[in-house]
């Protein structure tokens, strides 16, 4: 999508995806993934998840990346924090405590901005792309991770011609293509959820899954 849609979508507060609670599938598959206290992980196209304050609650260092800076300031306005703020090249950088999002663009962070990273959580970037941004996504944002990265991945299936994207349909056989050549993929769980998504109901979608796959990345140290 264009940016443009998306910083329309923060200031007009259509925020459907912003989830109140961390992740119910985060906290329940993240512990079979055994990263320590102390390593960092990475949230792509981070919005003003929870998810990073779940983390940080976990002895966890936090890098997210978030294009709109309604959202940025929403997440530290709304979690009484005041982050210190700076600029580089890849953006604005706010900073509190075991949180740092940068407001920027995703695509333009690389291999020095991503080094740090030991795990990496996207429950709501992949599945907001369109095709060709997905596999510009993980060809290009994905590749920049260091190989001891690993993660989980969430992603919605339902029948595409009952609903357009955003949030798009990204089926198995899709991750495993686009994750394949340098990750290992496993899925963990898969879940009927229409009947708890409403405004999927309204919009006559008929069927609606949740599946989670962890993500290793290839030349890393395996999961148990």
């Amino acid at each position: 999508m264009e940016p443009a849609f998306w910083h329309q979508r923060w200031h007009d507060q259509q925020i459907g995806f912003h989830q109140g609670k961390p992740t119910p599938l985060l906290l329940k598959h993240w512990p079979s993934l055994g990263i320590a206290p102390g390593s960092c992980v990475f949230v792509p196209l981070a919005g003003k998840t929870l998810d990073m304050d779940w983390f940080a609650a976990q002895g966890l260092q936090v890098l997210g990346v978030e294009l709109s800076r309604v959202a940025v300031e929403q997440f530290f306005t709304e979690q009484g924090l005041t982050p210190q703020v700076e600029e580089s090249r890849y953006g604005r950088h706010y900073r509190s405590g075991p949180i740092e999002l940068i407001c920027g663009d995703a695509f333009a962070l690389d291999e020095a901005a991503l080094s740090g990273c030991d795990a990496v959580f996207d429950r709501a970037a992949l599945i907001a792309l369109p095709p060709e941004l997905r596999r510009r996504y993980v060809r290009d944002l994905y590749a920049r991770l260091p190989s001891r990265c690993r993660g989980l991945l969430i992603t919605l299936e339902y029948p595409e011609h009952e609903k357009d994207g955003p949030p798009f349909c990204v089926r198995e056989d899709e991750v495993r293509k686009l994750f394949g050549h340098d990750w290992e993929v496993a899925t963990l769980e898969r879940r009927d959820i229409l009947d708890q998504q409403p405004i999927f109901i309204a919009e006559g979608v008929t069927a609606l899954e949740t599946v989670v796959y962890r993500l290793q990345r290839m030349g890393g140290t395996p999961t148990a």
